[in-house]
């Protein structure tokens, strides 16, 4: 049984709201998608969507889109380090300081679930082979720290009948009509198809993966459980834990697979100064919630491959649309 009618989806005109709002609309909720829209929007008409241009800073207009609200899918953020890192100021009024207003927002509007999604680069650099979600936070970036900074404010937010969970997804990967280009699996495949050679900077850097389709899976089972099962709980959501080299081997494979004619596609080692390398375990997920992954990286791989042989994604280095860094330095954000 649907336990609520009407979603709230901050930035979710963003990269995996565009896949996950289409899923929603089809399971039948009504869908609200509260987002600034710097990348616009893509979503087919349908008669319970409703798109509200806002920013989550502004909470008079954002009260006014919560309203009628039973459940929220929080998204909105400036999204990775480089681009928290282009306008600290923005994306700390963004990130931090607009997180505790917000919750307000949501209370005072009645809504009943909050969907937080957080990241798993709260732990910062890792060598444990099994990151579980109680392992020390040393967040070694501002992105990171700010997002942990709100996982505590909220677990400090106690209003009896709002319940809240907070998901910490690894590295999204995978083909959306508001596609990313700038996220490792997507970046390598970008180059495997259209450039024919790769280049791998380090590549013994260890990252989480996660299907773009298996991160909405996740979302949409945190909309159906009970409140007994999620409420002030946190949780890894991730798949494979791959080397940045063993990346670009499966998209070299993957690619020369599908499209024998590109064979063989190069792969290059430059030496890099990222220090960020960490796996974590998503067992609890599993364990408490049954959620299991359904995709993998060969599978996002070969949705970029089709992606792009049927011309979804034109002029993939040069569109600012598919790197955050080159559209908020485009629209100036602020």
């Amino acid at each position: 049984m649907q336990r609520f009618k009407r979603i709230l989806v901050t930035g979710g005109a963003g990269y995996v709201g565009h896949v996950l709002v289409p899923q929603l609309l089809a399971h039948g909720y009504a869908v609200v998608v509260y987002d600034t829209l710097w990348f616009g929007a893509r979503f087919a008409p349908h008669p319970w969507l409703e798109i509200v241009k806002g920013d989550i800073r502004d909470t008079g207009l954002l009260a006014e889109a919560a309203r009628g609200c039973d459940a929220v899918i929080h998204l909105a953020c400036i999204s990775n380090d480089t681009s928290f890192a282009l306008d600290e100021r923005l994306s700390t009024s963004i990130n931090r300081d607009a997180f505790a207003p917000m919750l307000r927002v949501f209370r005072d509007a009645g809504v009943r679930r909050l969907i937080n999604a957080s990241t798993s680069s709260v732990y910062g650099v890792s060598e444990s082979p099994d990151v579980f979600e109680d392992h020390p936070k040393i967040p070694i970036t501002l992105y990171n720290r700010y997002k942990w900074e709100c996982e505590e404010q909220l677990q400090a937010f106690n209003d009896p009948g709002f319940a809240w969970v907070t998901i910490r997804p690894a590295t999204v990967c995978g083909y959306s009509p508001r596609c990313r280009l700038d996220l490792s699996v997507n970046i390598l495949t970008n180059h495997a198809v259209n450039k024919g050679r790769i280049t791998v900077f380090g590549g013994a850097q260890k990252r989480p993966n996660l299907h773009i389709l298996d991160m909405v899976d996740a979302y949409k089972m945190l909309l159906e459980l009970p409140d007994e099962r999620i409420d002030r709980r946190t949780y890894n959501c991730g798949f494979q834990n791959l080397s940045i080299l063993r990346i670009a081997e499966i998209v070299k494979s993957v690619v020369e697979e599908q499209d024998k004619d590109r064979a063989p596609i190069a792969i290059d080692v430059a030496p890099s100064d990222d220090p960020r390398s960490y796996q974590i375990n998503s067992d609890k997920i599993r364990a408490e919630l049954g959620f299991a992954p359904r995709f993998s990286v060969e599978d996002a791989v070969r949705d970029l491959v089709k992606a792009f042989a049927q011309g979804l994604l034109p002029d993939s280095f040069d569109d600012a649309n598919y790197f955050n860094v080159k559209k908020l330095k485009l629209i100036n954000a602020t």
